[in-house]
């Protein structure tokens, strides 16, 4: 097989349950852990594709957790402004 030949070689992008990138050849069934995720083409094609949609490297799980954390930091004198409070006009 020859340099050009490589550029030839057609591949999907595969996603995993971590929201992770990867391509792999078209011909060849995805690995276990990964599913098609959406685009097929040339090498440089799919990499560019995986480029402009995984923007957060950042494994899923980890993602999950530090929204919640990030939740749960924020006490009720914090969260609340002047001016949320409940109206006492009744």
């Amino acid at each position: 097989m020859g340099a050009g030949d490589m550029e030839e070689e057609l591949y999907r992008v595969v996603v995993n349950d971590e929201e992770q990138y990867s391509i792999w050849p078209l011909e060849k069934e995805n690995a276990a852990g990964w599913r098609d995720g959406g685009r097929s083409g040339t090498k440089a094609e799919c990499l560019a594709y995986i480029k402009d949609v995984w923007t957060d490297m950042r494994p899923k799980s980890l993602r999950d957790k530090m929204d919640r954390e990030k939740g749960r930091t924020l006490s009720p004198a914090a969260a609340s402004r002047p001016g949320d409070e409940p109206s006492s006009d009744i």
